[in-house]
């Protein structure tokens, strides 16, 4: 199948933030650059909305960040990080962004989910095959679900060209380099 992608198409974007932000320190030791991610997603159509799912913590270290998100016209629902009797943290997010592009379907015409998530692979055939959304995936490929990218219309691969979409690692580090990747320091777009 052919995906068509034009000026006028309308589209939302649903940011699984934690998933996009752990593959890219997991991976390639580095932060994901989401205004350049966002930029590629959208590829030259118009915004109708774009959202990221973020947790908050008692500290709120993280507001910097949103800042940066809601900069580069990221809308971001927040709820707090839950910290389980183990130590495991995580913020749920999967129903309420399933919920979200659900609720938004009729007004777009593109629904673009940046995430790598398996779980998703159900809400991309409800959308396709109800509301005959085109449904576009944008994730790192080497931690995406391979279920999830069969099912989208279209992938875009973070993985592919990493230094577009990554920038400064963690502790100072420049991104970790593979065989597939050229040399060099990611930067921000």
């Amino acid at each position: 199948m052919t995906v068509i992608k034009h000026k006028a198409q309308r589209v939302g974007v649903f940011i699984d933030t934690q998933n996009i932000y752990h593959s890219a320190k997991n991976i390639h030791h580095a932060r994901a650059n989401f205004g350049a991610i966002l930029k590629d997603a959208l590829d030259g159509r118009i915004l109708v909305r774009a959202i990221a799912y973020v947790a908050t913590t008692e500290g709120g270290e993280e507001s910097a960040f949103f800042g940066a998100l809601e900069k580069v016209g990221i809308e971001t629902r927040m709820k707090p990080l839950q910290i389980f009797a183990g130590g495991a943290k995580k913020a749920n997010w999967d129903i309420d962004m399933a919920m979200d592009a659900v609720k938004l379907a009729g007004k777009l015409d593109t629904i673009v989910l940046i995430t790598g998530d398996g779980d998703f692979v159900s809400l991309v055939e409800y959308l396709q095959n109800t509301h005959g959304t085109q449904v576009e995936v944008v994730s790192f490929g080497r931690s995406s679900s391979s279920k999830l990218i069969e099912a989208a219309d279209d992938f875009l691969d973070l993985d592919k060209n990493p230094k577009k979409y990554l920038i400064m690692g963690f502790n100072g580090r420049t991104p970790r380099r593979d065989a597939t990747e050229g040399a060099g320091t990611a930067s921000a777009a």
